[in-house]
């Protein structure tokens, strides 16, 4: 049951952090999955070092770190992705 959950966690905080990028993600949804993944782990990594271990309710903190890393991620992923599909594309036309 944990995987399904961080699946869904990192498929929603992939979505979200896509949709506050501005402009035009290249990223594939399962590729934006796995970046909001690594970003929730990060983010639990994150909040932990800032002292936010867990609280009682819904833990607001914890989640921002979350998302804040997924952005980044998927932020720097999508880069990357986009230059190595820009540089596959290149090599094929030679």
């Amino acid at each position: 049951m944990g995987w399904l959950w961080a699946i869904i966690v990192g498929f929603v905080l992939g979505l979200i952090a896509k949709a506050v990028i501005p402009g035009k993600q290249h990223l594939p949804l399962w590729l934006a999955t796995i970046c909001g993944m690594v970003g929730a782990v990060a983010g639990n990594a994150l909040a932990r070092g800032f002292g936010v271990e867990a609280t009682s309710g819904i833990d607001w903190s914890r989640h921002i770190f979350q998302l804040i890393a997924a952005i980044v991620i998927v932020f720097f992923v999508d880069m990357l992705y986009t230059t190595m599909k820009r540089n596959k594309e290149r090599s094929e036309r030679a």
